[in-house]
């Protein structure tokens, strides 16, 4: 059975239709509100063929039809039309990420609560990835006679801060040696590979007095380098799911709400995906309890290089096309944002 222009033409309008009514699609429906140039009944052969074809089904509480995750599929990759964000959308959206832009937490914390407001899904986004994060630069100020502050910046913008107190005597020049020392000796490497060297013996020098500060320093050093390993997960629009008519059904919001809520699973499936704008829908996605949802993620930069993902998930009838402007306006936003000059290097 070939799936030819007029079918494919139906199926738009059936996937269109219900995308935004959530009631089963009747060839009545298309003959009305669809100029298809042709009457009912053959609408509702060609729809009986789509159904045969895998792309519908057919509710048994409903004459009409709704699309598969086939059709889905299919839509996104051929039958999508590009939606352009507004020039206000845009402007709001650049507004309420500019409050956070300079606090690389905060602004992702808000990027994710926006795109919530903005689709009405579970929106998340997952900050930088310990594969990617490597260090740029350690810098040790002075705070007080007995503190230090020691900033860790990793080459994706992450940026980490820790308050030491030291028992032995200490000035500004041998807090800058030392921080020049460490920096040369771990600037470009992956932070776990830094973790799994005798930091100690690294650090073998003539001066004792910074041998010293060493042995004090690299224990917060290590514990702030795993901090910033730790993979930070943002969540928003939880509640979202209880106004859409998939999950009226109060188990299946139950199960959707328990499956985000572990975050070291759904974290392990985000760091799984592939870099890009990325729409896994049904059972493309790997776990079982995923199989009734769709998931888009996008890839966000800083200093043009790979960083987190932000993205939705929800029922498989979603806005494809605005969302995944939405995701990409926000996307390239930030990566615009999240540019970093080197003038900061010790």
């Amino acid at each position: 059975m070939e799936l030819n222009e007029r079918k494919l033409r139906i199926l738009q309008a059936i996937i269109s239709d219900f995308i935004h009514s959530a009631e089963p699609v009747g060839s009545r429906t298309i003959s009305r509100k669809y100029d298809m140039g042709v009457s009912p009944a053959t609408i509702r052969n060609e729809m009986s063929d789509l159904e045969q074809m895998g792309f519908l089904t057919h509710p048994h509480t409903s004459a009409g039809r709704v699309p598969s995750a086939k059709a889905y599929r299919l839509y996104v990759d051929d039958l999508m039309e590009r939606h352009e964000l507004t020039d206000e959308a845009k402007q709001t959206i650049r507004q309420q990420l500019d409050t956070n832009i300079m606090e690389f937490d905060k602004a992702i914390e808000q990027a994710t609560r926006i795109l919530s407001e903005i689709t009405n899904l579970i929106s998340f986004a997952i900050a930088p990835t310990s594969e990617e994060e490597r260090l740029k630069y350690v810098n040790i100020l002075p705070a007080n006679e007995d503190t230090v502050v020691m900033m860790i910046m990793a080459e994706s913008g992450n940026l980490s801060n820790a308050m030491i107190k030291l028992r032995v005597p200490y000035t500004e020049e041998k807090l800058a040696l030392l921080s020049k020392v460490i920096t040369y000796n771990f600037r470009g490497k992956k932070l776990d590979d830094i973790l799994r060297t005798d930091i100690i013996r690294s650090f073998e020098t003539d001066i004792e007095a910074l041998n010293r500060l060493a042995e004090f320093v690299m224990p917060s050093f290590l514990s702030t380098l795993e901090d910033i390993l730790n993979v930070e997960l943002y969540f928003d629009g939880l509640t979202n799911i209880f106004s859409i008519p998939e999950y009226n059904d109060m188990e299946r919001a139950r199960e959707m709400l328990s499956m985000v809520n572990r975050k070291k699973d759904f974290a392990d499936i985000l760091l799984q995906r592939d870099s890009g704008t990325i729409i896994t829908i049904g059972d493309e996605n790997d776990f079982e309890s995923m199989h009734d949802c769709s998931l888009i993620t996008a890839t966000y930069r800083i200093n043009g290089k790979l960083a987190g993902k932000l993205g939705v998930i929800g029922p498989t009838r979603m806005r494809y096309s605005e969302i995944t402007s939405v995701i990409d306006y926000m996307t390239d936003y930030l990566n615009q944002a999240f540019q970093i000059s080197d003038t900061e290097d010790t």
